[in-house]
C-alpha cells in the first residue's frame, strides 16, 4: 500500500498510525529514520503522560564525584543538578535565556544591573519557599574568595548581590554584559537552601527540581522520585534511575536488553543495529558540543608555540571525523565556537592535513623530529582511544612519534585531564562566545585545561563584554577566534553530534540543541507514552 507523506501526517495527527508504520512508510519512500522521526513527533503532538520509571545508562561518572554543585565536572553529575535542582534562568530549544525560576530578568544602566523577580510559591523539596536570601547565598557560594567552583570565572563580572525584599534579586556588574541572563543558566548555579554558617546545604540534595533525591552512590547510580510541588509543567515519570555505565558497549547491551530506557552518546559504529531494531529510537542533534586534544602549554614541548603548530597540521581531522564520528559531526579548525553561535568567524588557515607544514614548524623548534605522549581513554568521549591512534598514524609521516597511553576510565577526570601533558576532553559548549571563552579559556579560568594565559585575549575578553556596538563587539571576538586559533594549546578535533537511543515506549517534544540529554531535560520533560 502506497501513501504520500501528507495523508500520511494527517492520520499521524489523529491516532490512526502508529509510530511504527509511519517510519516503515517513510523509510520505503526514502525518507531517512532521523527526519521520519521528527515529522512522525511533530504530526502526532502527543500529550504527555505521567508514570513509570525511567531508567537512563550515562557515559560519565566516577566515584569522586559529589552533590557539591561547585565540583560538577561531568554529564552525570550535570543530570544529577538539573533532576534536584533548578537555576534562575533557562536554555530554551531555540538557544534563548528565558525566566525558570525567576518569573523576570530586567536589565537596567546600560545592563550593569540585572533585576530578577523570583517565581511566588516556588518550594525546595522540604517544604521551604525559595527566597532572595538563597539566590544570594548559592552564588556567593560559587564566587567567594576560596570558591573552587567551575562556575567562578563566569561570575566574576558580578560586583554586588542584593535583596530587594525577599521576591527580588538585584546583580551589579563591573560593566554591562547583554549575555548575563545565559550565564545565570549554567549548570554549576542551581538554587540551594541558605546555611546558617553564610553558605549552602548542598550535602542534603535538596533543591527545587523536578525530583526529590531518593539515594546516591557516587560512580554507579542515582534514583530520585517526582516532585509533586514543581514549580512547572512535568515532570512525568514516577521515578527516575540514572545509571553510570561508561562502556558504550555496556551501554547499548542494557538497553537491547531493556535494563535501560535511554542511553546517551551512541555508539556510531554499531548504530545501524539500533536503528534497524524496531522498539529502539535515534536521536541525533547538532549542537555546540565538540572534542579536543589540550595541550598544558606550561610543560615542555608545549611550551613552543612552533610544536602546537606542528601537532595541528600533523591531525587529520577529517579521518578521525569519518572513522570515529561515521559522519555524525564535522572537522574542527582550533576554534571552540559553534558557527551558529553569535560572531562565531573561521580563522585562517584552515588546520587541514598537511605533514609538510607540520616538519616546517618542527624545524623552526629547532627539532628534527618529536617524541610525546598522548593520554587517551574513551571516558573523554567514545572513541577517544581509536582517535589517538588515527593520530598516531598521520602525525608519523611528519617525524612525530605520538605515544598512546591508554588510561582507566574511572578517574579519568580527576587524575589524567588538566594533569597530564597532553590528553583529551570535552565540551558541550556554551551558547554564547563570552561564556565559552570565559568558561575555558580566560587566563584564571578554573576549567582553562590549557594552561594558557594571552594578554591580548584576556583584555579583548573585558572589553567585548561590556561592547554594545555591534560591529566592534564582533570585530573584538573575530580577533580572539584568531589568536586562539594561532597560538593557543587546544586542538577542536571536531564538533560532534549529540547521538543517542531510547526505546519507543519514551516519547519527547522538541529537543535542545545546547547541551547533551535534550539540554539536560531529559528526565523533567520526556515521558512513556
Amino acid at each position: 500500500m502506497s501513501m504520500d507523506l501528507k495523508t500520511m501526517q494527517s492520520l499521524a495527527s489523529q491516532g490512526r498510525m502508529g509510530r511504527r508504520d509511519f517510519i516503515q512508510m517513510a523509510l520505503a519512500a526514502g525518507i531517512t529514520v532521523t527526519a521520519a522521526e521528527t515529522l512522525f513527533t511533530k504530526a502526532a503532538r502527543a500529550e504527555p503522560k505521567k508514570g513509570g520509571k525511567f531508567r537512563a545508562g550515562i557515559g560519565h561518572g566516577q566515584t569522586s564525584d559529589s552533590l557539591d554543585p561547585a565540583t560538577w565536572a561531568n554529564a552525570f553529575s550535570a543530570d544529577v543538578g538539573f533532576v534536584i535542582g533548578s537555576c534562575l534562568t533557562a536554555i530554551d530549544q531555540k538557544n534563548n535565556a528565558v525566566p525558570d525560576l525567576a518569573e523576570s530578568v530586567e536589565a537596567a544602566d546600560g545592563a550593569k544591573t540585572w533585576v530578577y523577580k523570583l517565581r511566588k510559591g516556588v518550594e525546595f523539596h522540604n517544604g521551604k519557599s525559595l527566597s532572595a536570601e538563597d539566590v544570594i547565598a548559592t552564588y556567593n557560594y560559587h564566587r567567594g574568595e576560596n570558591s573552587k567552583s567551575a562556575a567562578k570565572s563566569v561570575l566574576e563580572d558580578i560586583v554586588d548581590i542584593k535583596a530587594d525584599g525577599k521576591d527580588t534579586v538585584v546583580f551589579t556588574l563591573k560593566s554591562g554584559s547583554a549575555d548575563f541572563p545565559y550565564i545565570t543558566t549554567d549548570y554549576h548555579l542551581p538554587i540551594f537552601q541558605a546555611a546558617g554558617d553564610g553558605g549552602i546545604d548542598w550535602k542534603s540534595g535538596v533543591g527545587t527540581g523536578p525530583f526529590v533525591m531518593d539515594k546516591y552512590d557516587p560512580g554507579v547510580k542515582f534514583s530520585a522520585k517526582r516532585n509533586p510541588n514543581f514549580h512547572k509543567d512535568g515532570p512525568y515519570f514516577d521515578e527516575i534511575e540514572m545509571m553510570s555505565i561508561v562502556d558504550v558497549a555496556a551501554r547499548q547491551n542494557a538497553l537491547l536488553t531493556g535494563d535501560i530506557d535511554y542511553m546517551d552518546r551512541a555508539d556510531l559504529k554499531t548504530l545501524g543495529l539500533l536503528e534497524r531494531n524496531p522498539d529502539i529510537k535515534i536521536t541525533d542533534v547538532t549542537g555546540f558540543s565538540h572534542y579536543v586534544a589540550p595541550m598544558d602549554v606550561r610543560a615542555a614541548p608545549f611550551d613552543n608555540v612552533d610544536v602546537r603548530l606542528a601537532l595541528k597540521w600533523a591531525i587529520d581531522r577529517e579521518e578521525i571525523v569519518k572513522k570515529v564520528l561515521l559522519g555524525h559531526g564535522r572537522a574542527g579548525n582550533d576554534n571552540p565556537l559553534a558557527p551558529s553561535i553569535k560572531y562565531a568567524t573561521q580563522p585562517e588557515p584552515t588546520y587541514s592535513y598537511d605533514p609538510e607544514k607540520a616538519r616546517f614548524h618542527l624545524k623552526k623548534a629547532g627539532l628534527a623530529s618529536l617524541k610525546v605522549d598522548l593520554s587517551a581513554a574513551d571516558a573523554a568521549f567514545a572513541g577517544a582511544v581509536d582517535a589517538a591512534t588515527l593520530m598516531r598514524e598521520s602525525a608519523a609521516k611528519a617525524n612525530i612519534d605520538i605515544n598512546v597511553i591508554k588510561e582507566a576510565n574511572d578517574g579519568y577526570w580527576d587524575s589524567v585531564w588538566m594533569k597530564k601533558p597532553w590528553c583529551f576532553s570535552y565540551w558541550s559548549g556554551r551558547p554564547t562566545a563570552d561564556w565559552m571563552f570565559t568558561t575555558a579559556y580566560a587566563a584564571e579560568a578554573a576549567w582553562n585545561d590549557t594552561f594558557w594565559k594571552n594578554g591580548r585575549f584576556n583584555e579583548l575578553l573585558l572589553a567585548a563584554r561590556a561592547e554594545i556596538d555591534e560591529v566592534k563587539r564582533g570585530a573584538m571576538y573575530a580577533e580572539m577566534q584568531q589568536i586562539l586559533h594561532d597560538d593557543g594549546g587546544i586542538i577542536v578535533l571536531m564538533f560532534n553530534n549529540f547521538t543517542s537511543a531510547h526505546s519507543t515506549k519514551v516519547e519527547h517534544g522538541e529537543l535542545n540543541t545546547n547541551y547533551d540529554h535534550d539540554g539536560g531535560y531529559v528526565f523533567e520533560r520526556w515521558w512513556f507514552a
